[in-house]
């Protein structure tokens, strides 16, 4: 059997099996293309304004919705993450001082329904690895009602070697047998770079080594555009050394240059950037052209992040009247 043929007969038994066509927001999302999805839907990550979301999350996304986003994309912990996962979130969450994980008092089905009442889709949802890892069927089980179509993990802070050729050799194994077992739901799974990746193994960039040796058909990438200017690299030579393996895409801007002051492998360095972000078309980065070498590329979701944006309410306005122009 040939494999596209054998991925349409998984497909149709997964669906089958799960009903997933009955549940709320898989006619909204999953009927449609990325092509169809891609004009003019401005997107955010949550990770943006946590405070908003836990404090009134229905409320929140009907705002996003009147401003004129269309997109969101869900930060965890979930109800079905890995255990292990929820508790390293835990200390997280206690620095930032929120109260409640991704969905914050509501069911998946319920956040389905909600963002279809607002015009809202969910086309990725970011994860860890540690969930990838212990619980990644349960997890595919408890998102399906959302008909999201990507899987993303941001980091790999709970990863125990990445400092070695072989050890992203081996990841890039991991992630297409995270991909094999996700396109039996119909998902991809997506790897968000966040600095460390562009160490140098043997003459080849940890990033590089796993884009050579993942499979495009199961696995994809998300490009933080702050975060590999802050490693030293180019988000637009990547989009053209890459072309068709960047799907999503963080921005931000920055007020102005902002290198890790290492390898950009520990939390402490990244924090050290937050101060220094700005929204998009305020800062030092072009975005314009950034966006459109993205859209050449294959880029088809473009998500406002700013993470722990310091005044959202005025991030979520002065953003999308940037963005509307370019996206």
């Amino acid at each position: 059997m040939q494999k596209n043929n054998r991925r349409e007969v998984i497909k149709k038994s997964a669906m089958a099996l799960l009903s997933i066509s009955s549940k709320p927001g898989w006619d909204f999302w999953k009927s449609k293309t990325d092509e169809q999805m891609k004009g003019n839907r401005i997107g955010i990550q949550l990770f943006t304004i946590p405070s908003l979301v836990d404090q009134d999350f229905v409320g929140t996304l009907q705002s996003l919705s009147k401003i004129g986003y269309r997109e969101i994309e869900f930060f965890g912990p979930y109800p079905f993450s890995a255990t292990s996962s929820k508790k390293a979130w835990d200390q997280l969450s206690a620095m930032l001082n929120l109260q409640q994980h991704a969905f914050y008092g509501h069911t998946v089905t319920e956040v389905a329904s909600i963002l279809k009442e607002n015009d809202l889709a969910a086309p990725s949802v970011h994860t860890s690895i540690l969930t990838m890892r212990d619980s990644l069927r349960q997890f595919m089980d408890g998102i399906s009602p959302l008909g999201s179509k990507y899987a993303v993990v941001p980091a790999l802070m709970d990863v125990d070697d990445r400092n070695s050729k072989d050890a992203y050799l081996r990841l890039a194994d991991e992630f297409n047998s995270f991909g094999e077992m996700m396109s039996e739901y119909d998902m991809t799974f997506v790897y968000h770079n966040h600095g460390y990746e562009h160490v140098s193994y043997d003459g080849e960039m940890g990033l590089d080594i796993l884009l050579r040796h993942t499979d495009p058909d199961l696995v994809q990438f998300e490009l933080d555009i702050f975060w590999m200017k802050a490693a030293g690299a180019d988000p637009v030579e990547y989009l053209q050394k890459y072309p068709d393996r960047f799907k999503l895409m963080h921005l931000k801007d920055a007020s102005q240059d902002f290198r890790f002051s290492g390898d950009g492998g520990s939390p402490d360095q990244w924090m050290a950037g937050f101060p220094l972000m700005s929204d998009p078309g305020d800062g030092v980065f072009d975005i314009e052209g950034m966006i459109e070498e993205g859209r050449k590329s294959g880029v088809t979701h473009f998500f406002l992040e700013r993470d722990l944006a310091p005044e959202p309410e005025k991030t979520l306005t002065n953003s999308f009247a940037k963005l509307k122009q370019w996206i």
